[in-house]
């Protein structure tokens, strides 16, 4: 009998973790995914490269996502029907969502139409920042509470994507339409600066060690480093075609630009900011997250109904994660399961 039950559960464990993925291996977590056109939130699970789950926003439609500090809870603004600067309805609400027991357990309502896009949690002040595009600026919300208790001017139109500085100081949005980037004091809450990028401009990201601010260049096929000591760009990657979601590697040494219209991703060397090496993936690459551990990026592939893994050990796509229709935004959920 004892023989039987372990043979069976040696068994089971063949097949619930692939031949390319070993349990001690992968990161403790889940990778949540925004499956824009489905409106629903997916749940990946590293361990069996597969989404388990997904759960409806109760809105069309969320495009990002960003998780709080305990790991337990994701927030999903909900931007509307249309894609920046386009016409279509304006999203005004945000769906708050317990990733244990994937529910919608909470919404914040903006009180009137204002295409929330980016939510991003600040580790320093524990608060929730959200680009509210409409109105010209960052809302800041008591995640606890649900409550508005802060904004700060952008001073420009179509405010789409926000980073903050690992040390929680400043924040900067990508501003499409006007291809600029506006800098933020997040302490006095005010407008520091606005730098002109490009006609337009597509996602933003920071260094590990709060140096630079990417953005990608939408009218050429190059990606702007800006010098956050200056807040002026300081330098031109050339890619192969126009760039758009990038991250660092959590050692500092890479950084990763997904290209669209080529689908691949591009490895450019931090310490060269040259492009090294470039990694074909399914149609249209859009955002990229680095696991905890630093060794899987993940890339949403917004045309092809996938989450590619790439391995950053030897650059080779780990896996191809089946998930929703226009797979866009992602973020890393701590251990919940």
């Amino acid at each position: 009998m004892y023989f039987t039950l372990l043979s069976a559960f040696l068994f089971g464990l063949m097949f619930a973790f692939p031949p390319h993925i070993k349990a001690a291996d992968a990161p403790a977590g889940v990778l949540l995914v925004a499956n824009q056109a489905d409106a629903d939130l997916g749940i990946v699970d590293p361990r069996i490269a597969t989404q388990v789950a997904r759960i409806a926003e109760g809105g069309t439609t969320g495009h990002e996502v960003a998780v709080s500090l305990d790991g337990r809870t994701a927030y999903v603004p909900i931007y509307g029907d249309a894609s920046v600067g386009e016409a279509g309805t304006d999203g005004r609400d945000m769906a708050v969502i317990d990733i244990a027991s994937r529910k919608v357990v909470g919404r914040l309502d903006f009180g009137h139409g204002v295409r929330p896009h980016c939510a991003v949690m600040n580790p320093k002040d524990g608060l929730l920042y959200v680009t509210t595009e409409l109105d010209q600026t960052v809302t800041i919300i008591n995640p606890r509470t649900l409550q508005i208790v802060g904004a700060i001017p952008t001073g420009q139109q179509e405010s789409h994507m926000l980073v903050i500085s690992h040390d929680g100081r400043f924040g900067y949005t990508a501003n499409v339409g006007p291809g600029t980037v506006s800098v933020l004091d997040i302490r006095a809450r005010r407008l520091v600066s606005v730098v002109p990028i490009s006609t337009t401009v597509q996602r933003i990201s920071i260094s590990v060690d709060d140096k630079w601010v990417f953005t990608a260049d939408q009218a050429k096929p190059r990606l702007a480093v800006i010098d956050t000591a200056t807040n002026k760009v300081k330098n031109w990657i050339p890619l192969a075609a126009a760039g758009y979601g990038t991250a660092s590697s959590r050692d500092g040494r890479w950084l990763l630009v997904c290209v669209p219209s080529a689908s691949q991703v591009s490895a450019i060397d931090m310490r060269t900011l040259q492009v090294v090496r470039t990694i074909p993936l399914p149609k249209v690459p859009h955002e990229i997250v680095i696991s905890p551990d630093d060794k899987i990026a993940y890339v949403s592939c917004i045309r092809s109904k996938k989450v590619a893994a790439i391995d950053l050990s030897d650059w080779s796509v780990k896996s191809l994660i089946d998930v929703g229709n226009s797979a866009d935004g992602m973020a890393w959920a701590g251990s919940a399961r």
